[in-house]
């Protein structure tokens, strides 16, 4: 109890100085192999305890409403990330995409489209270059308040995706009406899909639903080239996982990017 009421203290101190920064893990589109954007994820590098793992600070994030700061910082960082990305390209729109988490604490609390407005505002950039990730119990636990918070994001422009689908239980016809622009497929429906002929039928069905409601669908833990080639086989759109990367600092991310584009265009 003691280390958890330090740890949230620590964390607390760690948003209001600005001492967390966000990782970047590329998404890849399936058919072409050409980078389409990247998941901000947060990390913590305390001076003390070193690295703290989100394992272990977001549920007290999450517990305390920490997540709320938490979340706005990164919905802002992510937006001045994508204004860096674009000076250094000389002032040229860097084709990419940054997906943000938005917790169902973080949508219920906050006033969310207009935290998105003011960092789109801030950094100069536009709306569809951010894709706000809530997971099925965040959007379909409260689907009238989630669907006028998403109506708002819809008005900026932003996108929207469904994180971790397939693991809970799914109101179809709620899902529907919501303006979903992506569904996430769940790492663990993808990770060992190859060994297990039971869940290569339920990301088929998956990208069944999503493509009878022309969504995109992306999947998550992508640890090798054959699952790769399967779920593009699927029809699955995009894919992350340390095939392709793992969580990479900005400057690494960056770099990653340019890399990718010059592979694109040789």
């Amino acid at each position: 109890a003691r280390n958890r009421f330090s740890l949230e203290t620590e964390l607390r101190r760690a948003i209001e100085s600005e001492q967390l920064t966000l990782a970047f893990q590329p998404l890849i589109e399936l058919k072409n192999g050409r980078i389409a954007g990247f998941e901000a994820l947060a990390r913590w590098n305390d001076s003390e305890r070193g690295f703290v793992s989100p394992v272990d600070f977001i549920p007290i994030a999450e517990d305390s409403g920490l997540i709320v700061p938490l979340g706005n910082w990164a919905i802002q960082e992510a937006a001045r990330t994508l204004a860096d990305w674009d000076a250094k390209m000389g002032g040229r729109e860097a084709p990419v995409y940054i997906g943000v988490n938005i917790s169902a604490i973080q949508l219920m609390r906050s006033d969310v489209p207009q935290v998105v407005s003011d960092a789109l505002s801030e950094a100069k950039v536009s709306g569809d270059r951010l894709i706000l990730e809530l997971t099925e119990s965040a959007i379909l636990g409260d689907p009238d308040h989630a669907s006028a918070v998403l109506g708002r994001l819809k008005a900026l422009n932003a996108r929207i995706a469904m994180d971790d689908f397939g693991t809970a239980y799914s109101n179809l016809a709620y899902l529907q009406k919501l303006p979903v622009d992506v569904l996430k497929i769940d790492r663990s429906l993808v990770t060992d899909m190859l060994q297990d002929h039971g869940k290569i039928s339920i990301v088929r069905a998956i990208q069944s639903l999503a493509e009878t409601l022309d969504l995109k669908t992306a999947a998550e833990g992508i640890e090798g080239p054959e699952l790769a080639r399967m779920l593009a086989v699927l029809g699955c759109d995009y894919g992350q996982g340390y095939h392709y990367a793992p969580p990479l600092s900005a400057a690494d991310a960056y770099a990653f990017l340019t890399a990718s584009l010059n592979a694109a265009t040789t």
